[in-house]
């Protein structure tokens, strides 16, 4: 029987649904536990009596005055964030354009050289993803910062700032730690496909026929592309704690 495809909940973030469907992992099961409390499970103490203050800011008046010489528009801030983000995508898919403030990170190449080391073949694209996800880390960091600074300067988004800030600072951990996974999960992939690759070049040099041209080309660059997916699918990722205060100041700044 034909084992039916996992699929992620069409809610969940894109890694998710990447990592599922390619059956990375299997599909988290749904839970009615209130996100508070899961919340609650990943915060220290001190952590969560900084979130609790945070919550209990109330907005400032509407009538405050906003700083409109230093406010930047709705459509100026949306178009920055696109920008930068068009920028992260095209570093992951081509590699970063000239002009762009981005360092090149290349794609390591699709033929291994023989005799293949299983121990380390994939060490040339773990530092590739690992350097990707520094780049964006440090990139959607400072992006995350600048959307912020306008969201603060609109009285009725003061305390989301604030908020945003402190989940920033106690979530970041356990961002890099989860995000860290991924390169395992693809890994694991790339090493199940080298071992049958090894086990052809074993059997054809076993067999009294010629040997057939085994190039790692024809496994690997699925994989290739599977990776710079799921470096996507992080891409986006990480930006949407900008995507959801680009969207708030946008509400609350409109005419």
């Amino acid at each position: 029987m034909t084992r039916a495809a996992t699929r992620a909940p069409l809610n969940s973030s894109r890694l998710i649904r990447f990592l599922t469907e390619n059956e990375m992992m299997g599909a988290a099961p749904s839970s009615g536990e209130d996100v508070g409390h899961r919340l609650g499970d990943w915060l220290n103490f001190r952590q969560a009596i900084a979130l609790h203050s945070l919550l209990g800011i109330a907005p400032a008046p509407l009538s405050a005055p906003v700083r409109r010489a230093a406010l930047m528009s709705g459509e100026d801030l949306s178009e920055h964030v696109h920008k930068v983000r068009a920028a992260l995508e095209q570093s992951i898919v081509q590699g970063a354009a000239q002009g762009s403030g981005l360092s090149r990170i290349d794609m390591p190449r699709a033929e291994l050289d023989e005799p293949i080391d299983p121990k380390t073949a994939f060490e040339p694209y773990r530092r590739f993803i690992a350097a990707h996800q520094r780049q964006m880390e440090a990139v959607i960091s400072t992006l995350r910062q600048q959307v912020r600074g306008q969201v603060s300067k609109l009285p009725g988004l003061h305390a989301l700032a604030a908020l945003d800030a402190q989940f920033e600072s106690v979530l970041n951990d356990r961002e890099a730690l989860l995000l860290g996974k991924v390169a395992k999960l693809l890994e694991k992939r790339f090493s199940q496909a080298l071992k049958q690759h090894l086990k052809k070049q074993t059997e054809a040099q076993a067999s009294d026929q010629p040997a057939p041209a085994l190039n790692t080309t024809v496994w690997l660059t699925p994989l290739r592309h599977e990776l710079r997916t799921a470096l996507l699918a992080e891409l986006d990722t990480r930006l949407q704690p900008t995507w959801g205060l680009l969207e708030a100041f946008n509400t609350e700044n409109s005419p």
